[in-house]
């Protein structure tokens, strides 16, 4: 009887040990959705090459953290850009509307113009969260990426 007992108390501790790890692994993969790597020196000094931008998702598995209709100058976004293959991040300059349709006018701060084109709400998938006015970011922890897919 003594026996029976520490088998069930080994069992009932190996299955709260692997929920625990499944806990870990499910916060860890939504944490990796919300977390974009920047790849180049267009947003210095604000954040850098290397950096980690946290943000908060237009649609993330049906929840919509964030309404692109919304954004405001200032805003710093990423959006699926016509003139690059990969996410940019950079930020809102300007709101204009052409022939009754909302659009953004981005432009990297270090940069010296803006982004070739307009940029259209349904571009934007992304909104860098900020805390107290700065950019929440985890500096160079990136670096690891760039390296892996050799950017």
């Amino acid at each position: 009887m003594i026996l029976n007992y520490y088998k069930m108390v080994l069992l009932m501790s190996a299955k709260k040990e692997i929920a625990i790890y499944a806990l870990i692994i499910i916060v860890g993969l939504i944490l990796a959705q919300h977390m974009n790597v920047v790849v180049s020196e267009s947003m210095e000094p604000v954040f850098y090459r290397g950096d980690i931008v946290v943000v908060e998702k237009t649609d993330f598995l049906g929840i919509h953290e964030f309404d692109p209709n919304n954004a405001k100058v200032g805003d710093i976004v990423v959006y699926n850009a016509a003139w690059f293959p990969n996410p940019v991040i950079h930020r809102i300059i300007n709101i204009t509307e052409v022939n009754g349709s909302k659009y953004y006018v981005i432009k990297g701060d270090n940069n010296p113009s803006p982004d070739p084109y307009l940029v259209t709400p349904s571009q934007i998938t992304s909104r860098v969260i900020s805390i107290g006015g700065q950019p929440f970011i985890i500096p160079k922890i990136g670096y690891i990426t760039i390296w892996l897919k050799g950017l």
